[in-house]
């Protein structure tokens, strides 16, 4: 079972930071955040479809003195209870400070709440931290894909996992504080 505490806002890493849904004026900045993130990026254009088309897409930000700066996001995608976890995305400047754990637990939450009752993803074999994250939030493996993820330019083709996450257990409610 997917573990999780509400982190409506809290302090990590020297960012006072909080969860909030992804909005439309959100989106060049969740593409510029994937782009720093993965060689295939996605476009302005292609997130705010993902938007449009009612993915579950939960965003984080810090507050600074001028008002919100996204730091990263999740997104996934929903089908008769089974959502796929698309992308967990940090910005760089971010990274390591603790910051994808509690984004990761909340996007779960906004699955479950919009009906998901598990959770699937997929991710490179040789992504310890990613594997750590979801690790501790839960998630088990459950599969392997073969040569799924390419390599550096000459060396081989990388397995991805693909994982799993109970989502059942999670209180649907809604909660504001």
């Amino acid at each position: 079972m997917l573990h999780w505490f509400w982190p409506w806002a809290w302090w990590m890493g020297g960012l006072a930071t909080a969860i909030r849904p992804g909005l439309i004026s959100d989106c060049e900045r969740l593409a510029d955040i994937h782009a720093s993130s993965f060689a295939h990026a996605w476009s302005r254009h292609e997130v705010e479809q993902m938007l449009l088309d009612r993915h579950v897409i939960d965003v984080q930000v810090s507050q600074a003195l001028i008002g919100e700066i996204v730091t990263g996001f999740a997104i996934s995608r929903l089908v008769m209870g089974e959502a796929e976890l698309l992308t967990i995305a940090l910005d760089p400047e971010t990274r390591g400070r603790g910051l994808a754990k509690p984004l990761l637990a909340a996007h779960a939450q906004s699955v479950r709440r919009a009906g998901g009752e598990t959770l699937f993803l997929e991710v490179a074999e040789d992504n310890a931290p990613a594997l750590a994250l979801y690790r501790g939030l839960g998630f088990s493996e459950i599969g392997r894909r073969k040569g799924y993820y390419p390599g550096e330019p000459g060396a081989a083709r990388r397995d991805a996992l693909t994982m799993r996450a109970d989502l059942s257990g999670l209180d649907p409610t809604p909660r504001f504080w």
